[in-house]
C-alpha cells in the first residue's frame, strides 16, 4: 500500500533530526535584519548626484549610514518570515485575559482607508473636513448613548491616557469648588489594573488600597471606612479584573458621592456589558472606553489607539478641548481659548485624536446595530462561562461560585504537588500552537491564569482550545514534568532566562567584534 504523504501514526516512534539550515518545514529561519548580507548596497537605483555636496560643509556624511539595503522581495520575505514566528488573531484564538484580543472585521479597515479619512491633515480648514467632523460627532453621540453619559472627550489615545483625562477633570472640578488642597487621596481596589494607581500618582494624588472580599469583589465595608473629606475619587473596574460584575456597584456609588468624591470607572471591560448596562445609570462620573477592546480597532503594537472618556454632568464642563459642535454653520471644533471651553482643563494632545480609530469604531457600531452590540456582550460572557465550565473539573477556578463575565479566572491550586508552575504550563501551551493566557494577573489570585475568549470565537475553536488545555492539565497531573519544564520545544526560540532577561535586557543589537557591519 502506498503510504507516501500519510501522517505518522500517534503511537509510532519518529526520530526528528535537527535541520541543517535552522528552518523547520515551511518555517524559514530568519536572522535579524542587521545580521543579513545587505550591507554596502541599496534596494533602489538612484541617479548619480549632479553636485558633490560641498555646499553642505561639515554636514556631509563621513561614516557608513549603518542601515542594510534590501530589495523589495528581500524586504517582504524578511517581514513575512518574522510574522511566522509570532502568534496572531488571524492564526488562532488569542486568550489573553483583560485584553480582549478579538477579531477585527476587515470592513472597518476598508472604511478607515477611504479617501477623506485616511489622507486628511489636522491643519486643514474646517470647511474641508466636514465629513470627518460629522463622523466624530456621530461617534460621540453613540458613545454617550451606550453609556448614558452627557459628555465625551474623544482625544485620549489609550486606556491609561483616558484615566489621565478623567482624573484631571476630577481634579479640575475639585479646584473649581476650592476642595483640591483638602482632597488628596484616590481609593483603588487591590484587583485594579496597574495603570489605575500609577495614573492617580502621576496626577499628584496619594493612593489608598481598598480590600477585596473572598468572592472577588470590592469590600464595601473597607471602602466606607476609608472614604472621607480627604478623598478625591475612587477608581473601580466593572466588570472587574477577576472577570466579575461588582454587585454592590450602586452602593459604592452612593457612598462615594455622599463623601463628596467622584466615581471613576475603568471601562477596559465594557465589552462585557455594552448594550446591556449603561455606566451612567450606575452613578459613574468618568469612564474611559478602550475602542480597541469594545469596538474592535487594532490592539497592541504601540498604537495608535483611542480611549475616549465619557463624563457625568458634574464633570462635563471640565472636559479637555477640543470637542465638536454642530450649528447653522456646520460642524466646528471648540478650542480651549474660546469662551465655550473656559473651564476645560486644557488639552491632552496636539490635535483631535486618532481619526482612523474613530472610523473603525463607528464602522463596527453601525454594522452591528443595537441588537448586535448587545449580542457582543452576551456572546463574550457565554464563551467565557463555557470555558470555565469545561475546565473547572481539571483546573481550579479562582472564584467557583456563580458565573463569570467576559473572562474565566483560574489559580494554581490544582498544580500543587506537580512541581509545575503557571509559567511552565503557559510555555507548554506554545508547543500546542496556542498563545498563553494572561499569567499571574490579577495579583490577588496566586498563580493566576486569566482566559478571555472574546465573542468572536466559534464553539469549534473554543473546543479545540479547551481540548488542548485539558490534555495539558491531564499531562501535568500525570507527572509528565519534562513536557513542561523545558517548554517550549517547538517554537522558533526557546525559553528565556526570565531573571537574566529582566535584570540584564539586551535592547540594542551590536555588531560582533571584527565585523565590517555598521551598528
Amino acid at each position: 500500500m502506498n503510504t507516501v504523504g500519510r501522517p505518522t501514526a500517534p503511537n509510532q516512534v519518529q526520530t526528528k533530526p535537527a535541520t541543517l539550515t535552522g528552518g523547520r518545514g515551511l518555517l524559514q529561519n530568519e536572522a535579524l535584519i542587521f545580521e543579513g548580507d545587505g550591507w554596502g548596497k541599496t534596494g533602489v537605483d538612484l541617479p548619480e548626484p549632479k553636485t558633490d555636496g560641498s555646499d553642505l560643509g561639515d554636514l556631509v556624511r563621513k561614516d557608513p549610514i549603518g542601515l542594510p539595503g534590501l530589495s523589495e522581495p528581500e524586504t517582504m520575505r524578511h517581514y513575512v518570515r518574522l510574522s511566522q514566528k509570532n502568534h496572531a488573531i488571524d492564526l488562532a484564538i488569542y486568550p489573553l485575559g483583560s485584553c480582549t484580543m478579538k477579531h477585527n472585521p476587515r470592513l472597518n479597515e476598508k472604511m478607515a482607508r477611504l479617501p477623506g479619512f485616511s489622507d486628511i491633515h489636522p491643519l486643514q480648514p474646517i470647511s474641508t473636513v466636514q465629513g470627518a467632523l460629522e463622523l466624530m460627532d456621530t461617534l460621540a453621540h453613540w458613545l454617550k448613548t451606550l453609556t448614558g453619559m452627557p459628555a465625551v472627550a474623544l482625544s485620549p489615545k489609550a486606556g491609561a491616557h483616558g484615566e489621565l483625562c478623567g482624573l484631571m477633570a476630577i481634579r479640575a472640578a475639585h479646584e473649581a469648588s476650592g476642595q483640591h488642597e483638602k482632597r488628596r487621596k484616590v481609593l483603588v481596589p487591590t484587583s485594579a489594573h496597574g495603570t489605575n494607581p500609577a495614573t492617580a500618582a502621576f496626577v499628584g494624588y496619594s493612593v489608598v488600597e481598598v480590600a477585596q472580599t473572598e468572592d472577588g469583589r470590592v469590600d464595601v465595608a473597607d471602602l466606607a471606612s476609608k472614604l472621607g473629606d480627604d478623598v478625591a475619587a475612587i477608581m473601580v473596574t466593572n466588570p472587574n479584573t477577576c472577570g466579575l460584575f461588582e454587585r454592590d456597584i450602586l452602593e459604592i456609588s452612593r457612598l462615594t458621592h455622599e463623601a463628596g468624591a467622584y466615581f471613576y470607572c475603568d471601562g477596559a471591560n465594557f465589552n462585557a456589558i455594552v448594550g446591556r448596562v449603561r455606566p451612567g445609570d450606575l452613578g459613574v462620573d468618568a469612564m474611559h472606553i478602550n475602542l480597541h477592546k469594545t469596538f474592535s480597532t487594532p490592539h497592541g503594537g504601540g498604537g495608535p489607539g483611542a480611549g475616549p472618556v465619557v463624563l457625568s454632568e458634574a464633570l462635563a464642563p471640565f472636559a479637555p478641548a477640543p470637542w465638536v459642535v454642530h450649528d447653522d454653520g456646520g460642524y466646528r471644533l471648540i478650542e480651549r481659548e474660546e469662551d465655550e471651553a473656559e473651564q476645560a482643563f486644557g488639552r491632552l494632545c496636539a490635535f483631535q485624536g486618532q481619526m482612523g480609530m474613530y472610523t473603525r469604531a463607528l464602522s463596527y457600531m453601525m454594522s452591528h446595530g443595537a441588537d448586535g452590540l448587545r449580542q457582543v456582550a452576551e456572546d463574550a460572557v457565554l464563551n467565557a462561562n463555557y470555558i470555565k465550565a469545561r475546565l473547572s473539573d481539571l483546573m481550579s477556578a479562582a472564584f467557583p461560585d456563580g458565573p463569570c463575565m467576559h473572562e474565566a479566572l483560574f489559580d494554581d491550586e490544582w498544580l500543587k504537588g506537580t512541581d509545575i508552575t503557571t509559567l511552565d504550563f503557559a510555555k507548554a501551551m506554545i508547543d500546542e500552537g496556542f498563545h498563553p493566557m494572561t499569567m499571574y494577573f490579577p495579583l490577588v489570585v496566586h498563580g493566576a491564569m486569566l482566559i478571555e475568549p472574546t465573542e468572536t470565537e466559534s464553539k469549534a475553536e473554543l473546543d479545540r482550545f479547551i481540548e488542548a488545555m485539558r490534555a495539558l492539565a491531564g499531562a501535568a497531573k500525570a507527572g509528565d514534568v519534562d513536557r513542561f519544564k523545558g517548554a517550549p520545544f517547538h517554537a522558533p526560540l526557546k525559553r528565556l532566562d526570565e531573571t537574566r532577561a529582566a535584570r540584564s535586557p539586551v535592547l540594542r543589537w551590536t555588531a560582533p567584534e571584527g565585523s565590517n557591519k555598521a551598528a
